[in-house]
């Protein structure tokens, strides 16, 4: 195995995401991150056993930063969440095509399905916290933190795949009327905490 040279990981990482994005998913290779870190392909090899790996740490560094963005301030996480969210909602999401061909390539890879399952369970857990901190009691009778933290991670990614395969999904209104969803729960919240 070759040994690595002087690069760390994530300067891998943050090379691999330049590639995606000038490449393309369709041209991203590990040769092609090697050129473009301006090392050895057995360097990448030695960090990233696979293609499908590099990907996933990709992913997860995005979803990482993400949330370490959004919880530096404890105020509006809810509504910081959704603005990152919505920051990564279009036609081209770089984010989005990358998230939704490793789902798609995990249903014949346990490995990945595993990881994948793994980034979604952290942002759900992030998302049930943060509920937790603004909601007192649930605003809606029976319907638990962690319930809430999987619908709104999954109203997110819903809105992003629809972005996706719609040239002209209403990327703005539909955010303004997810902004205004929670608004309204939180309205209920603190009615039922009174």
């Amino acid at each position: 195995m070759a040994k690595p040279n002087v690069i760390s990981k994530d300067d891998l990482i943050k090379y691999a995401k330049e590639c995606l994005v000038d490449k393309g998913i369709e041209k991203f290779t590990l040769r092609a991150v090697a050129d473009t870190a301006g090392v050895t392909q057995g360097t990448i090899y030695y960090h990233f056993k696979t293609k499908e790996q590099l990907l996933i740490d990709i992913v997860q560094d995005i979803c990482e930063t993400s949330w370490q963005e959004i919880s530096l301030s404890r105020e509006y996480v809810i509504e910081q969440a959704i603005t990152s969210a919505k920051s990564r909602c279009s036609y081209d999401s770089f984010f989005h095509k990358l998230f939704l061909s490793l789902v798609a390539s995990s249903f014949n890879n346990e490995k990945i399905r595993g990881q994948l399952g793994e980034i979604i369970m952290t942002e759900n857990k992030a998302l049930t916290e943060n509920v937790s901190n603004l909601w007192t009691e649930s605003p809606i009778e029976g319907v638990s933190p962690e319930t809430w933290g999987i619908l709104l991670n999954a109203i997110a990614d819903g809105v992003a795949l629809q972005a996706l395969l719609q040239k002209d999904f209403p990327v703005e209104k539909t955010y303004k009327e997810f902004t205004q969803l929670i608004n309204g729960l939180n309205t209920l919240a603190s009615k039922e905490g009174d």
